[in-house]
């Protein structure tokens, strides 16, 4: 197992749709391992590949409050089937955007697929914070980022407010 680095936004990798993995191999479960250390150590709840550089469709959640007692889900080609008529809103942050938050709204409740770590077909019904923690690395996914989900000018100041860390970063 590996700690990997986290992609920062403004980067392009961000942005890209991620490709469905088309066999579920040592190679994938060796990311998925390595991904859910990564988001533990950094310390998260969520994490895609493409957060680590990787342009595939998997993502690693864990919501449970007794971090003694993991409970991660290991997602292989996550596909939302339903969402709820009701919405909700949670403060969403992102390891890919450092101290940056805002409130997101999204469908309250979900019914999902996907392929676990030995590639046997799931289903999976969510709601509260796990069913916003899904919704927000399928979103990774397919290249958005919560911001996507706020106003112009809030996007805008987060991305600002990146930016300058970036380039402090890049400058030590």
């Amino acid at each position: 197992m590996a700690i990997l680095e986290i992609v920062i936004a403004p980067d392009p990798v961000l942005k890209t749709v991620c490709e469905p993995v088309a066999e579920v191999d040592d190679n994938i479960r060796t990311l998925v391992s390595d991904m859910l250390e990564t988001m533990y150590k950094a310390p998260g709840i969520g994490l895609a590949a493409c957060q680590v550089g990787v342009t595939k469709r998997v993502i690693v959640v864990d919501v449970s409050d007794d971090k003694e007692e993991n409970q991660p889900y290991c997602m292989i080609n996550p596909e939302i089937t339903w969402e709820s008529d009701e919405w909700s809103v949670y403060q969403e942050g992102c390891l890919s955007l450092p101290e940056q938050y805002a409130d997101v709204e999204r469908p309250a409740a979900i019914k999902m697929t996907y392929l676990d770590e030995n590639g046997k077909k799931q289903e999976l019904e969510a709601d509260d914070l796990l069913a916003t923690c899904i919704q927000h690395e399928i979103d990774h996914l397919d290249g958005l980022l919560f911001v996507d989900h706020i106003s112009k000018l809030k996007r805008g100041m987060i991305m600002k407010k990146l930016k300058k860390i970036v380039a402090a970063k890049a400058a030590d």
